[in-house]
């Protein structure tokens, strides 16, 4: 059996990286003027580089890409550009690298290369949605005047909506719906306290203090009352903010949720603050995201998991854990009944992390309210089934009444 040498290890990694076609190329039409420079680099930059074990095969990429910027090596980075993209390297990183090049590498560098991706993204039939930046589509961020300050998004025209995001994401949680309701609709949508760009004062916080902030930044925005819509965490500050401040909505969405947890949860809430204290977000993050995705999702979008993984791995481990004393002790079921404004009430199937009967509970309090299902959904419904959450919200808002 003939043994490989450090040339077929380098060609491994080159073909897995650039591609058969590319390299095949490139072998094939070597010549005795570049043969050997051909071999010179499939073993000691293929092999000796690319093999090395300190660094995975996207950083790896993301880095090639960076140092082909920086150079204007612009037919290096076409190629390695274009087999990132292809390889399955999340287009989010892609761009992150860029933007991280703008600053370091110029603009004019950064234009080149955006425009050189943009490109290949076209031909992979894989260019994002457009998104201008005219008057009624651009995102603004502010942040509140009042303490402890909230990043804001705002974007559209029309009656106004509040988003509010889950446990260790952030507003970004709400990109595709926020461009969806748009288009009729003022949205705006916030980093909870301890998250994103908000403020991490000292915790632990409580839950009074959540719905205090949600609050405060709709009379700031001076556009209540607006309809509120809350995921996960999120769903139980909207919950708070119908019971304690009902002039300020005109209607309510509560998604994957719950308005209490039974005595057995204490101890997985006591157990998840501990593991963040000792190690840090990196201690929670696979099992969180089994929680907000079902196996199935995981196995065909890793590259939507990996993005909300990375936001949860950017979360601020104190603010985290403040916010985990503010669940765990959410206590509002007995005061649902006093709820009055319009409700709709989303639950998934799959959702280990608030089981349907805590929607159920919900709905069977809240006089009037809507309780719709998705089949195919766990934790973060917005997620994974895009389509059906914004249809359900969008009929939801048309049957409101004008403000």
């Amino acid at each position: 059996m003939p043994q490989q040498d450090d040339f077929d290890r380098g060609l491994k990694n080159r073909r897995a990286v650039l591609g058969d076609a590319w390299v095949d190329k490139s072998l094939n039409n070597a010549t005795a003027f570049n043969a050997e420079f051909q071999d010179l680099i499939t073993r000691y930059a293929w092999h000796d580089i690319w093999g090395r074990p300190g660094l995975d095969p996207t950083t790896r990429r993301l880095l090639v890409l960076g140092m082909t910027m920086a150079l204007a090596r612009w037919e290096e980075f076409e190629l390695h550009c274009k087999a990132s993209i292809r390889g399955g390297v999340p287009i989010e990183k892609i761009k992150e690298t860029l933007m991280q090049g703008a600053i370091y590498c110029g603009v004019p560098a950064a234009n080149t290369a955006f425009k050189i991706a943009t490109d290949i993204l076209r031909e992979e039939g894989m260019l994002p949605a457009k998104q201008p930046l005219s008057p009624l589509t651009r995102v603004a961020t502010h942040h509140t005047f009042s303490e402890p300050q909230l990043k804001v998004a705002v974007q559209g025209h029309g009656p106004a909506v509040v988003l509010s995001h889950a446990l260790g994401l952030n507003l970004q949680m709400w990109d595709g719906l926020a461009a969806d309701l748009a288009v009729t609709h003022e949205v705006a949508r916030y980093d909870h306290r301890g998250h994103g760009g908000s403020a991490v004062p000292p915790g632990p916080y409580a839950m009074d203090e959540l719905v205090d902030d949600a609050a405060r930044l709709i009379r700031e925005w001076g556009r209540g009352p607006v309809v509120f819509v809350g995921l996960s965490m999120g769903g139980m500050v909207g919950q708070g903010l119908a019971i304690r401040h009902p002039d300020l909505l005109r209607g309510l969405v509560l998604a994957n949720t719950t308005s209490q947890y039974p005595d057995a949860a204490q101890s997985m809430w006591s157990q998840r603050i501990a593991a963040v204290e000792s190690g840090g977000m990196e201690a929670i993050a696979d099992a969180v995201m089994e929680r907000y995705f079902n196996a199935a999702f995981r196995a065909s979008h890793e590259h939507i998991v990996e993005r909300f993984r990375s936001t949860l791995l950017r979360c601020d481990p104190s603010g985290y854990v403040a916010c985990c004393h503010a669940a765990a002790h959410v206590d509002w079921l007995e005061r649902l009944s006093t709820i009055r404004c319009p409700t709709l009430i989303i639950a998934g199937a799959l959702d280990v992390g608030a089981p349907l009967v805590m929607s159920q509970e919900i709905a069977e309090r809240i006089r009037g309210s809507t309780l719709v299902v998705f089949d195919e959904a766990s934790h973060l419904s917005v997620a994974e089934q895009p389509a059906l959450f914004s249809q359900a919200v969008r009929e939801f808002l048309a049957a409101l009444p004008l403000a």
